[in-house]
């Protein structure tokens, strides 16, 4: 399984010229956060970070990241990430710490490489397999009254046309406490009646519960023919998550909190989920994201992308979802960004429960250039 993980993964056939980076930048517009990497000779890649994240994160960007990487030849990304891992002790702060500010520098690596070679990012990461991605829509609330999140959940399904929808049970963390008393038992039976036997349903505790109520609560979604049950223990408790695991028919998710690429290669090894869910900014990017992918689809289990990604995350999301050898059935849609662009190749809004992959070069998106200078350079 590592040997598959460690396998190259960027697509820079035909392309010999050296891409020296001569400038990594933070930008801040607003609560917005972007990467922008620069050539010497003016090429240019931008993606859009974690905001939530680099809100809080943006001196490692700053002081680790970012200048590790002047200089040096962008094509050579997938080594330079291991190095910038060891490089000054980085390791370190591996994590949420690390890895949210090392995705936003990556990203915008692959946007200036998919530019130069003119292909889109899921080309530039293996091969694109899909052009639209079935998306499920999820709700963010919790504490609502049951009959309220129903008529949300129905009513955002018919806005975006989607097949699937997520809701939350449980407390959030908080050992066995629901947020009100009775509302995830009294939910799993009303969203399934609301939605009739053929729509996909999916739940998450975010790491609610202990075993024995874990057990409690997805025996009463198997009854009602949900279809995961995503982070059901505590995110970091993963002989607990896999006890569950083995004794519930329903798929258990999760992934989304996992940083390390070694617990997700026991975690897929030993069955601790059904569905892998690495988030796509938490974990550091596109390259090892797709690491955990691999791994998961050699394994014969889905690798549906987490997206805690504000602004373009959804965008980021399908990107992956294109080249993912088995990304599941639907991916996370949390609604059109309020960030100002263009794509010539996708509305980029969910229509009829599908969202159409950019296939421009990089990442298919042109930010609004007035957008991008009334944004200014972060210090650390």
């Amino acid at each position: 399984m590592a040997q598959i993980a460690n396998q190259p993964i960027l697509n820079l056939d035909g392309f010999d010229d050296t891409v020296t980076i001569a400038s990594l930048e933070l930008l801040r517009n607003g609560d917005t956060y972007l990467s922008r990497v620069r050539t010497e000779e003016g090429a240019e890649g931008i993606a859009v970070a974690n905001d939530a994240r680099l809100r809080e994160l943006y001196p490692i960007f700053v002081r680790r990241i970012a200048p590790f990487f002047i200089g040096k030849d962008a094509k050579q990304l997938e080594s330079l990430l291991v190095e910038l891992y060891r490089h000054s002790s980085n390791y370190k702060l591996q994590g949420i710490a690390l890895w949210a500010p090392q995705a936003a520098a990556e990203m915008a690596i692959l946007d200036l490489l998919g530019k130069l070679t003119n292909r889109s990012l899921g080309n530039l990461l293996g091969g694109v397999k899909r052009t639209k991605i079935q998306v499920y829509r999820a709700s963010s609330h919790r504490g609502n009254a049951p009959e309220e999140e129903v008529e949300y959940l129905k009513q955002q399904a018919a806005l975006y046309g989607a097949s699937a929808v997520k809701f939350r049970l449980g407390g959030r963390m908080s050992n066995n406490v629901d947020s009100l008393p009775g509302r995830s038992e009294a939910l799993i039976p009303m969203v399934r009646e609301a939605f009739g036997p053929e729509f996909t349903l999916y739940a998450d505790s975010n790491s609610s519960y202990d075993v024995a109520n874990a057990l409690r609560i997805g025996r009463l979604m198997e009854e009602y023919d949900y279809h995961f049950f995503e982070e059901p223990c505590p995110f970091d408790h993963l002989w607990e998550t896999k006890q569950v695991a083995d004794q519930l028919r329903i798929p258990i998710a999760g992934g989304e909190q996992e940083f390390s690429l070694r617990r997700f290669r026991w975690a897929i090894a030993h069955r601790v989920m059904d569905v892998i869910q690495p988030d796509l900014h938490y974990f550091g990017g596109y390259l090892r994201t797709l690491r955990v992918a691999r791994m998961a689809n050699a394994a014969g289990l889905p690798c549906t992308v987490h997206m805690s990604g504000s602004g373009l995350g959804y965008v980021d999301v399908c990107h992956l979802a294109s080249c993912i050898d088995d990304p599941g059935p639907h991916q996370e849609f949390k609604g059109e960004s309020d960030i100002p662009f263009q794509c010539a190749t996708s509305s980029l809004r969910c229509e009829d429960g599908f969202v159409q992959v950019p296939t421009g070069a990089g990442n298919g998106v042109t930010i609004d250039p007035d957008f991008l200078r009334e944004a200014s350079v972060v210090k650390a």
